[in-house]
């Protein structure tokens, strides 16, 4: 089972509508037992940094995210998530959760995009470009695009980048490590593509727990 955080954070019931879709059994829970016994944990979110590290913090569920990082169980962030694993936000100047190095920023508003000044945030759909293999996108097409809806993005070390995109400037769109990801695009409204990630995560998350290691 893989449990969906529940932190006042918005998106997890379309997470869930993506897992049902698969067949893969999951939970929506801010209960710490019930995501101690997950074999991993989605963590969703739309909306703003300060408001959602407060609900964090206010429900105790910082630390519950920081034991499932140091157990080292399987973590999936994604979109406002994706952002607050990093160390600090620019949105609200933020400390965020440092569970993994760097900063999200702000898109600058000076930059353009087909030769007009971008729109914050940007809504759309992309194609990423991939800078390093992953089990999270196994089997998921090179020209694949993905929905993105977002005014920041991660800056983290160029080891931890999977794969960027662009709008307006080069941006980490997928960063992490085996077992612990994060994804600023919408890959529960990406169509296939998407389902394919969620799925190479449960997969994941199914031979970890079985003493096994997806290649």
């Amino acid at each position: 089972m893989l449990a969906i955080l529940d932190y006042k954070a918005g998106n997890q019931t379309s997470v869930r509508r993506a897992l049902d879709h698969l067949g893969i059994p999951c939970v929506i829970t801010a209960d710490p037992a019930v995501v101690d016994s997950a074999a991993g944990v989605i963590f969703p979110g739309v909306g703003a940094a300060g408001q959602a590290m407060r609900h964090l913090q206010d429900s105790g569920l910082d630390a519950v995210l920081r034991n499932v990082v140091s157990s080292g169980r399987p973590l999936l962030g994604i979109c406002l998530g994706c952002q607050i694993m990093v160390a600090h936000s620019d949105e609200n100047d933020t400390p965020t959760l440092g569970l993994v190095e760097g900063r999200c920023v702000r898109f600058d508003e000076h930059l353009e995009e087909g030769g007009a000044p971008i729109r914050i945030p940007h809504m759309g759909w992309n194609t990423i470009s991939r800078k390093q293999e992953s089990p999270i996108l196994k089997d998921v097409p090179a020209d694949a695009a993905f929905y993105f809806v977002h005014g920041y993005y991660v800056e983290t070390a160029p080891e931890k980048v999977i794969a960027t995109s662009c709008y307006g400037t080069e941006f980490c769109a997928v960063y992490g490590q085996d077992g612990l990801w994060a994804i600023q695009f919408h890959p529960e409204k990406s169509g296939r593509p998407g389902l394919k990630i969620l799925s190479n995560f449960y997969e994941w998350c199914m031979a970890r727990s079985a003493g096994g290691r997806v290649c």
